[in-house]
């Protein structure tokens, strides 16, 4: 639904509030008119049911406004003398048509000095809970989100079971586009595993001002542009258009923003054709080859806590030396030879377990593949105990690279891939590109998709909304956003662009860590050092637990004693 018809149908509520409730107006001293003047009515609603002004701007507030209309509906019929169970429920059921009917059927009495409390524990405790839920709503949606990392695309930076709190105001809290949600869920209920949210009626995109802009190799929470999953514990059985607030949460490093010319070479990111150099927080992993000396590779792993990558198989020579064999390996299943010695070649390739054991192949004690920091890297080079520690670089086309189609084929068009690609412009609001043939793939979702035109493609001719096109003016600014962990990532090397309306805010405090989180409860462990960590800021990470305990502690003794003293003075 457009902003205009949103502005018809708050015109519309506020005629049918008007007729409805204007004789309520009069028994409560008003004027008859004061009940369909939009806003002004509101104001005069709360003089009237005695209840706080700003109640009205949370009524404009999506979701919050689904708890606080009933509950004005309850306090209206206290008012009024109709605060029995029945009448209660329904002035709730019927979505507070029920005042009109009081209003037009009813000889009602105004109490202006009602006792404000709840009539009985069961809706003092409704109440309760009603207003937790508002306060918890508009705190989640408008200032802090609780997120978990679910993923090690941000392996060593952030890690598997950190627990954060996500800033939505530093970069303009976005008012939610479904205003029919369940509070506080995504896009799914818990246990029931069933839709929060209807599609429809949907508001526009707003957001309110950002306290600061995203910043190259800021962590930045979104919405995956690219999902388009049923719901979140199910796979999809076809693509489902959802609305961007409900796509799944991602979180990933910014490391190109609008206006950039976003590049990668070798896995080196280069932007506007200067090496990116990453804040001292980060921890970039890349994939090696690595080779150790007389010692199981899974030593070395647990050693170094070594925990992606996988292993290397060893093929007898004498099956892989058949020229028809080997090369029926390499076409159909990749096979790749890494290493060989006089009994056994070590290779990769599409192995399982079928392959296994019909070659008779073995996991190679010496060779293993793993994701290592700078750090490590480092340390296992001079280590007696490894041969060798080769990175990998990819150089080849890789199928389902941006802006490829994942088919099972590399793309022909490019021999991008996740470590060499670009260079691409990182599209700013208000700046125009040429447009042909060769670049219209790069910016084909953003012109038909994220910005709604209608793109057609004839031949050489490009169409935009029924006109010939040879440029394209950018209605919003885009991000890429990449992982850390660079060969452990989905990000916006295989689905592009970020837009900006996908974005949800800014990762700033760990508050928990637990180590094994996905592996059973008996298996967790806290990990002391990252609780009450920041997220961002100069220098590597500090933990302020301690002194969270301290003034902790200090506060329960301030309150001892002043209970103490407060019993002292009394007696």
């Amino acid at each position: 639904m457009e902003i205009f018809g949103w502005l018809i149908l708050i015109l519309l509520v506020q005629l049918i509030h008007g007729i409805g409730t204007w004789k309520l107006y009069v028994k409560a001293s008003r004027k008859a008119w004061e009940a369909f003047v939009p806003v002004y009515n509101g104001i005069v609603l709360m003089q009237i049911i005695n209840r706080p002004k700003y109640w009205i701007l949370l009524l404009f507030i999506p979701v919050i406004n689904l708890f606080l209309f009933p509950i004005i509906w309850i306090e209206t019929l206290r008012t009024f003398g109709k605060k029995s169970t029945l009448d209660m429920v329904l002035g709730v059921v019927t979505l507070g048509f029920y005042i009109a009917y009081v209003n037009y059927t009813q000889e009602v009495t105004y109490h202006a000095d009602r006792d404000l409390k709840a009539p009985n524990k069961t809706m003092d405790t409704l109440g309760s809970l009603s207003f937790a839920i508002v306060v918890a709503t508009l705190v989640h949606t408008y200032f802090i989100q609780p997120y978990t990392i679910p993923t090690s695309s941000l392996e060593k930076s952030l890690l598997v079971g950190d627990f954060l709190f996500v800033s939505k105001f530093h970069y303009g809290a976005r008012t939610p586009m479904t205003p029919i949600a369940a509070p506080m869920v995504h896009d799914t209920l818990p246990v029931v595993k069933v839709k929060s949210y209807l599609a429809k009626p949907s508001l526009p995109y707003f957001r309110f001002p950002a306290v600061q802009k995203i910043e190259r190799n800021d962590i930045v929470v979104f919405n995956w542009p690219a999902d388009t999953l049923f719901h979140m514990y199910k796979a999809a059985d076809k693509r489902y258009d959802k609305p961007i607030d409900k796509k799944t949460n991602y979180v990933k490093r910014c490391t190109a923003i609008p206006g950039d010319n976003f590049e990668i070479r070798d896995g080196i990111i280069f932007i506007n054709g200067k090496e990116s150099i990453l804040p001292e927080r980060a921890k970039p992993q890349y994939f090696y080859l690595i080779k150790t000396n007389n010692v199981n590779a899974d030593e070395i792993k647990s050693f170094y806590q070594i925990t992606e990558g996988y292993p290397l198989f060893e093929i007898k020579n004498e099956i892989w030396d058949k020229p028809e064999f080997k090369n029926e390996l390499i076409s159909r299943y990749a096979f790749e030879e890494i290493a060989r010695d006089t009994l056994t070649t070590a290779v990769t390739g599409q192995i399982d377990q079928d392959i296994y054991n019909k070659l008779g192949l073995m996991i190679s004690p010496s060779y293993f593949y793993g994701n290592l920091t700078a750090e490590k890297y480092e340390k296992l080079k001079s280590d007696s105990r490894i041969g060798s520690v080769k990175r990998q670089i990819s150089k080849t086309s890789e199928d389902g690279i941006f802006t490829d189609i994942q088919d099972g084929k590399p793309s022909v068009k490019n021999n991008w891939n996740r470590d060499n690609m670009g260079p691409i412009y990182i599209p700013e609001a208000g700046k125009t590109v040429a447009l042909n043939k060769e670049n219209l793939p790069l910016y084909k979702k953003i012109i038909g998709e994220y910005e709604g035109n209608d793109l057609k493609v004839n031949g050489d001719e490009i169409r935009i909304n029924g006109q010939v096109a040879t440029s394209y003016t950018f209605k919003q600014d885009y991000y890429w956003m990449m992982g850390d962990n660079r060969h452990n990532s989905l990000d916006s090397r295989y689905w592009g662009f970020v837009p900006a309306d996908h974005i949800v805010g800014k990762p700033i405090f760990i508050w928990m860590s637990i180590d094994g989180i996905n592996d059973g409860l008996k298996n967790w462990s806290i990990r002391w050092d990252r609780l009450f960590t920041t997220v961002s800021g100069d220098g590597q990470p500090k933990s302020y637990f301690q002194y969270f305990l301290i003034a902790l502690a200090g506060y329960f003794a301030f309150d001892y004693f002043r209970k103490k003293k407060k019993k002292k003075e009394e007696a």
